[in-house]
């Protein structure tokens, strides 16, 4: 398989270095390059904006695959064949990591042969062809909730850390089989993984964090464990 990758971002060189790995070969390209001849499908990771410009000015015949989340296939109408392909997980970029994709999910979808072709590629870089029934846009609000937003609470809580006089690389790494072990029981059980002062009903210790928050000057925090803490106690409720 030869793949045309559209795109030199984070996602679209990390998708490129994992093809190659992975024996495909792969021309990575700009926006306003064509692919060249003999490719078997062109993948599109472009920002969402772009996906569309970029699309139509593509004097291909061959499969187009856009890697957006939040982007139904369809909207690449009236290419045809068109498909989608998004792999769930994270790309910081081939410089800082590059995920291992044995049994990652990839959302993919579109006409029979780019559904085919998403479906090869998904399984040759070791991942898992997944296909979302509903509606694409809370398939992708669930993914950035699980990756950025839990992304962000770990930064917020170094942050706590570092303000208690931890170092940075010390925070980190003292928090990291907390973290780790917190996300493992959410997986089995999100509601009964769910412990602290807020499933307890310890409004003492909510009051001592807010005060400490407030102390150090840290009001974005507050906002944020005030809403947590609120959506905590209305999940023991339920």
């Amino acid at each position: 398989m030869k793949v045309s990758l559209i795109g030199a971002g984070r996602l679209g060189r990390s998708l490129a270095t994992l093809l190659e790995q992975a024996g495909v070969g792969t021309e990575v390209l700009g926006r306003d390059m064509s692919p060249s001849d003999g490719h078997d499908l062109v993948l599109l990771a472009v920002p969402d904006r772009a996906i569309l410009d970029v699309a139509a000015a593509l004097s291909t015949s061959a499969p187009v695959l856009h890697c957006s989340g939040a982007l139904d296939w369809n909207a690449l109408r009236p290419r045809k064949p068109i498909g989608w392909f998004h792999p769930l997980m994270t790309f910081p970029g081939p410089d800082v990591h590059l995920p291992d994709m044995t049994g990652v999910p990839v959302a993919v979808g579109g006409d029979p042969a780019a559904l085919a072709l998403g479906q090869t590629l998904a399984r040759t870089l070791g991942a898992k062809p997944i296909q979302i029934p509903g509606d694409v846009r809370l398939y992708h609000c669930a993914a950035v909730m699980a990756g950025n937003f839990s992304t962000l609470l770990v930064q917020a809580a170094a942050r706590c850390m570092r303000e208690a006089g931890v170092r940075e690389e010390d925070a980190l790494a003292w928090l990291r089989p907390l973290i780790q072990a917190s996300v493992d029981n959410a997986v089995r059980s999100p509601k009964s993984a769910l412990t602290g002062p807020a499933v307890r009903g310890d409004l003492t210790t909510i009051e001592a964090h807010r005060n400490a928050l407030r102390e150090a000057g840290l009001d974005g925090v507050i906002d944020l464990y005030d809403h947590l803490t609120t959506q905590a106690k209305s999940s023991v409720s339920d």
